[in-house]
């Protein structure tokens, strides 16, 4: 695997990962056990365009990102120690928000699977479909939801421009996504997303802290990550106002987490009148989580 050498991860925490935290040859059974190439090219959509931004740069230290089929090997065994305090308690901070009782929600980016997996255990009855650009994490993702039992549908798409019907899903989400493109690209995103949801539907998106990766730079320099620093010096608020959510609210979640939320309003002077639009209902929690967890010592 091609990776750079100078990266704070590849220098110091490498070989303690190397050593004692992944099982290399737990890893290097996975890899060989799929056929990569045969697997991705069955869930290949022949019509995607792959943006300059995705298949330029290096992501996390591995030659060609995404569209490599090292990424999806190595991301689940070293995500779940790099998010702190635990990747279960982080992803389900976005689950715990969830206000609207879907009947179809979209998760975008989805990487391997891993929210995509909780958001249909939450949501048992709701249809889940989701997408990402790389073909390889697919392949993953699938394997995961089928060991799972769970039906879930998985699309190769770009986010920016899924294809889907407007207002046709009552939950969209993206987890880990927003850092790992442009602003501009994220702002797109966010666009698609209102246009997806249904009247009263939401938008969730669970990510760095923007906050805290400007106040500490050093974690911007971990990972091969090109975009962070753009992302932490954006807002996601804004990227989320500015696409038309309303009741727009971040939340800090263990220090360097943050989860943001917004409604799709009912949009006045439009072409498509207010009555006509369907709206979506939402769940009564007994507990309120948005405040979050107090960061640990």
């Amino acid at each position: 695997m091609s990776v750079r050498k100078d990266t704070i991860f590849q220098q110091f925490l490498a070989p303690l990962f190397e050593n004692f935290l992944i099982d290399g040859e737990a890893l290097k059974q996975f890899k060989q056990s799929i056929n990569w190439e045969k697997e991705s090219d069955r869930l290949t959509n022949p019509s995607v365009t792959y943006p300059d931004y995705y298949q330029s740069q290096n992501f996390h230290g591995i030659k060609g990102g995404y569209l490599n089929p090292e990424a999806p090997v190595s991301y689940d065994p070293i995500t779940q120690h790099v998010l702190p305090p635990n990747e279960t308690i982080v992803r389900q901070g976005l689950i715990d928000r969830i206000r609207v009782k879907p009947r179809r929600i979209l998760d975008l980016g989805c990487g391997t699977g891993s929210t995509t997996l909780l958001l249909k255990k939450a949501f048992p009855n709701a249809e889940a479909i989701a997408v990402d650009l790389s073909p390889y994490m697919l392949v993953a993702a699938e394997l995961k939801a089928k060991k799972a039992g769970l039906d879930i549908q998985f699309r190769h798409s770009n986010a920016e421009a899924t294809g889907f019907p407007d207002q046709s899903f009552d939950l969209v989400t993206a987890s880990l996504l927003f850092h790992e493109t442009p602003p501009e690209v994220a702002q797109t995103i966010l666009n698609e997303s209102f246009r997806l949801l249904r009247v009263g539907g939401e938008v969730i998106v669970l990510d760095g802290n923007q906050k805290a990766l400007r106040q500490t730079e050093w974690l911007t320099e971990i990972f091969e990550e090109p975009y962070i620093k753009a992302y932490a010096a954006a807002s996601v608020d804004k990227w989320m106002t500015k696409a038309g959510f309303a009741e727009v609210q971040t939340d800090d979640w263990w220090w360097v987490h943050q989860i943001s939320r917004g409604i799709k309003p009912i949009v006045k002077n439009t072409s498509t009148s207010a009555s006509s639009q369907t709206r979506v209902s939402y769940n009564n929690p007994t507990n309120d989580h948005s405040a979050g967890l107090p960061a640990p010592a």
